[in-house]
């Protein structure tokens, strides 16, 4: 395993969003979550020795360590290291104090910062030895925008540090571009990437990171996670209105609406859970390269989910206006994730041309909003050769 590896090898990790459930999820309902295809890559390639080093251009993160330092902070902190434990506050702030990152410090840089040093030093307190490793970790996702970049993360680290502990193979094989762990492996890793999450988040649902995992699709309802049998690949056009929105604001206007209107607002959920079973239906008959005549139900089922959004009072001047250009084009969008600006998704089917493509994508970067053409049911958690990655991504790794 430690011949691969020496070579240097990357790790990728999807985002995701949600195509339908958000808010609704919060109250018993059904959301389903699918893979995004942009994605977070880590190189991993053997450090100086005795020297752990992390970089993260993205959000200007630049550190290092010696391994018998991290040993020693390891020594002190490590009583309740397990994967099914959440970091305890002791841990937490000794590792805030370790790295210099003050009480309370929320930022990317920090929080990124702090869940390195809590998986590196969890991983190895449980599988063997602080490892040497030179870890650059670049994505792309946009941080914030409610599309899974820090679960992304989360994932990329803990099947690299995994993998260099020992405690899940290293399944490339000489001459191959691509490959993926096994069914137990990726178990691991997925529980590990959770508690990557519970650093930066305090209390995550889970969701993200099994979809960063696993890829494709899955189902979530009152905690319990179901992947989707199967799950066609499909293109989409991803938009950030660059709204910025809170999310915690969001669900509690939802929350008191549904209070002062049980009777309206109850049935608008049920039909939101409605949405989200009957589009689980669909997209599980459909074939892996489905014919346009199976988009038209999506599109319907995105229209009025839209409106439902509205009514539940998390849509935004911005969103009204991205489904109005898009609209203009022919094509059928809604909002994604907790909604008030953030992101939507734009369904494009097999037969949309490329000319309306593009010209749906001018007009809505015309607007101020960020657009990327994609695909949802991506893949998950990949192990790459560096020969296999496309020239931007091997550039952004090898400038760092």
């Amino acid at each position: 395993m430690v011949a691969m590896w020496e070579r240097g090898l990357a790790v990728s990790a999807p985002g995701k969003v949600i195509v339908h459930g958000e808010h609704a999820v919060v109250h018993g309902k059904v959301a389903l979550a699918v893979a995004l295809d942009l994605r977070t890559f880590l190189r991993l390639r053997p450090g100086a020795e005795g020297r752990v080093r992390v970089c993260l251009p993205g959000v200007g993160v630049q550190r290092s360590w010696d391994t018998p330092e991290l040993r020693a902070l390891r020594g002190r902190i490590a009583a309740d290291f397990e994967e099914s434990k959440s970091p305890s506050l002791e841990q937490l702030d000794a590792l805030r104090e370790f790295a210099g990152i003050a009480a309370g410090a929320s930022g990317p840089d920090s929080l990124a910062t702090l869940a390195f040093l809590y998986m590196c030093l969890a991983i190895s307190a449980k599988y063997g030895d602080v490892p040497s490793v030179d870890i650059v970790v670049w994505s792309e996702l946009p941080t914030g925008a409610g599309l899974g970049s820090s679960a992304a993360y989360a994932v990329c680290l803990a099947a690299a540090l995994l993998m260099v502990c020992g405690a899940i193979s290293c399944p490339l094989q000489e001459g191959e571009s691509t490959a993926r762990w096994t069914e137990e492996e990726l178990t691991v890793i997925n529980n590990w990437a959770f508690q990557g999450e519970r650093v930066i988040h305090g209390n995550p649902s889970g969701v993200d990171n099994a979809v960063g995992t696993w890829g494709g699709a899955l189902r979530y309802q009152a905690g319990k996670i179901t992947p989707l049998r199967r799950v066609p690949t499909l293109r989409i056009l991803l938009t950030n209105t660059k709204v910025p929105r809170s999310t915690k604001v969001l669900v509690a206007g939802v929350k008191e609406k549904i209070l002062k209107f049980p009777a309206i607002m109850n049935p608008v959920l049920d039909s939101i859970d409605a949405i989200s079973q009957e589009c689980q239906s669909v997209l599980e008959e459909m074939p892996a390269n489905p014919s346009p005549e199976y988009y038209p139900v999506l599109e319907e089922f995105f229209d009025i989910n839209q409106h439902h959004l509205n009514v539940l009072g998390v849509g935004h001047p911005s969103l009204d206006r991205l489904c109005q250009v898009t609209a203009s084009h022919g094509l059928h969008s809604k909002l994604t994730g907790a909604g008030g600006g953030g992101c939507a998704i734009t369904l494009l089917p097999p037969d949309t041309s490329p000319l309306a493509v593009e010209a749906a994508k001018q007009d809505l970067c015309a607007c101020g909003f960020e657009c990327w053409e994609t695909k949802i049911g991506a893949p998950g958690v990949t192990l790459h050769s560096l020969s296999s990655l496309n020239t931007q991504v091997l550039h952004v790794l090898s400038q760092s």
